[in-house]
């Protein structure tokens, strides 16, 4: 009911101030023009600067994102009736710098099949669909129908796998007349299909989530598929069921060998609780996926999580990135299903990742997959702060001259040598504290957020302090964290260890400390500021 009385409130200022406007002699209702700015104030005061976010209603995970022709496509299930979850659509946003989005019509509606679950875009340069008109190169995405009617009748077979396709660079779309492209032998859980262009074999690949594993699918054409072979079963994290998988070959930085990734997410049984993103690497030699040994019998509590924080789920990599380019580009939802439709945002609901570039490499013998933001973020970045010189103290605090944090980005580096712990904490006027921090001794970060500021719309929002594990063994602590209004995206070691949470304050964060038992020694702390 909140944000239907929002939504009166916001219609009823609109038409009092369209009213008054007609004729500038009548008299104007501050009253109601008070209340409508602060309904809008209230809506919009978490609304992040920099991040995607729909313009109102329901977000939740990343689909069909492709590059095409300077323009990075950005779809998404939505919901454009409510704030909670409701019957699938795909959204659309784009971008020339994948930080400034435009979002664009609705691209993706249900129908008599079935709603719209996620799934991926590619750009069909051959035409091997036939779907090409008149010379234009087809857009194909490939989707999950769920049939809420067979669910509700307790069928198993009610999701399938289904097709469209554009000529006109993504913003309309034809399903294929014969869908769906692959039936549902009675697996409940049966989605996420995405699809790689695998070069070194020739041919379409798809990996699909299917309950405890993914199944691999192969094509000529994208409208005929063959299961070729399943991966997952008796390794990596189980307590969930696993969703939204990736596939992609990488190159290794230091040796450029090339291997497999595998991105699998889970909910629940994320590394924090609820949802999560776990990844494996390996080899494919066009029919199986091998993961190496360390990660061929990886227990729950494993370490190859693309993000420990309990803030980002269904990451998935933009296809059709060009061969000069040659990044591996990722984005994911910041949310958690915990409590991902609690979260006091009211007039829209749920906020992407920043996109970030991720680097595959050889850490002590061990493949792993590092993070780091896109280098388009250094357009939107401006320097508003640097130590000039670190005196050794026991605590360190920083704090905004002007304005607050809520769009700054803090990085700096930390001799350990002498430390057990060190806390970082960013605060505001009335106390609330968000505490983040490394307990060197046992090689644990952690985030505490129960004093961070509104967290009493779910019990499940602060029901543990999160933590991720310090992978990197050397002396000097690396830390580059990311504000905007509502979210924290830290890059530990260059991205080694990834964690992201969110957060509601009652005010914005205008103070960071840092402190310790000991002495800290710190190096090249700078501030940016972030806008647009």
């Amino acid at each position: 009911m909140k944000i239907k009385i929002i939504n009166s409130l916001l219609l009823m200022g609109i038409i009092s101030l369209t009213l008054s406007c007609k004729d500038q002699k009548e008299s104007t209702d501050t009253s109601k023009m008070e209340t409508t700015n602060d309904s809008i104030a209230e809506a919009e005061k978490f609304r992040p600067s920099f991040h995607f976010t729909p313009e109102e209603n329901w977000m939740n995970d990343p689909n069909g994102m492709f590059y095409l022709d300077g323009t990075y496509h950005l779809y998404f299930q939505y919901y454009p009736e409510d704030n909670v979850w409701g019957p699938m659509h795909w959204g659309h946003a784009t971008s020339q710098d994948m930080i400034t989005w435009k979002e664009e019509k609705i691209a993706l509606k249900p129908d008599e099949k079935g709603y719209i679950f996620s799934g991926s875009a590619v750009v069909d340069k051959e035409n091997t669909s036939g779907f090409g008109e008149e010379g234009k190169t087809p857009v194909v995405a490939m989707y999950t129908y769920h049939d809420p009617k067979g669910e509700k009748e307790g069928r198993k077979d009610y999701q399938t796998q289904a097709i469209a396709y554009s000529t006109d660079k993504g913003f309309n779309w034809t399903k294929f007349k014969d869908n769906p492209v692959i039936k549902n032998e009675g697996i409940k859980d049966f989605r996420d299909p995405k699809v790689t262009r695998d070069t070194i074999n020739d041919q379409w690949l798809m990996v699909l989530a299917t309950v405890d594993r993914t199944f691999f699918y192969s094509s000529q054409d994208l409208k005929e598929w063959k299961k070729i072979s399943e991966f997952g079963q008796s390794t990596g994290a189980h307590n969930g069921v696993w969703e939204c998988p990736d596939f992609f070959p990488m190159k290794v930085e230091e040796t450029g060998e090339t291997k497999w990734v595998l991105i699998q997410s889970l909910n629940p049984g994320g590394y924090n609780g609820g949802s999560g993103t776990q990844y494996f690497v390996g080899d494919f030699d066009g029919t199986t996926f091998t993961p190496e040994k360390n990660m061929q019998n990886l227990e729950e509590k494993h370490s190859f999580w693309l993000d420990f924080g309990r803030d980002n789920y269904a990451g998935v990599t933009w296809s059709n990135i060009p061969t000069e380019d040659g990044r591996t580009l990722f984005i994911g939802w910041m949310s958690n299903w915990l409590y991902a439709q609690e979260v006091p945002t009211q007039k829209w609901r749920s906020t992407m990742t920043l996109a970030r570039e991720l680097k595959l490499q050889k850490l002590d013998g061990v493949y792993r997959i590092l993070s780091e933001p896109v280098k388009e973020l250094d357009a939107y970045r401006t320097e508003v702060h640097k130590m000039s010189k670190n005196e050794p103290a026991k605590t360190y605090t920083y704090s905004a001259k002007t304005g607050d944090l809520m769009n700054k980005e803090i990085s700096f580096s930390l001799n350990l040598k002498d430390l057990e712990k060190v806390d970082f904490h960013l605060s505001n006027s009335v106390q609330d504290t968000l505490k983040f921090g490394l307990n060197k001794t046992d090689k644990q970060f952690y985030v505490n957020r129960k004093k961070s500021g509104l967290t009493d719309f779910s019990e499940k929002f602060i029901q543990k302090v999160s933590t991720a594990p310090r992978i990197s063994n050397s002396d000097t602590l690396k830390v580059h964290f990311i504000l905007d209004k509502t979210s924290i995206e830290i890059f530990y070691d260059n991205g080694t260890t990834v964690v992201s949470e969110i957060f509601f304050p009652n005010e914005p964060y205008t103070s960071f400390g840092i402190r310790s038992k000991s002495d800290l020694h710190i190096k090249d702390l700078k501030v940016n500021e972030i806008t647009k």
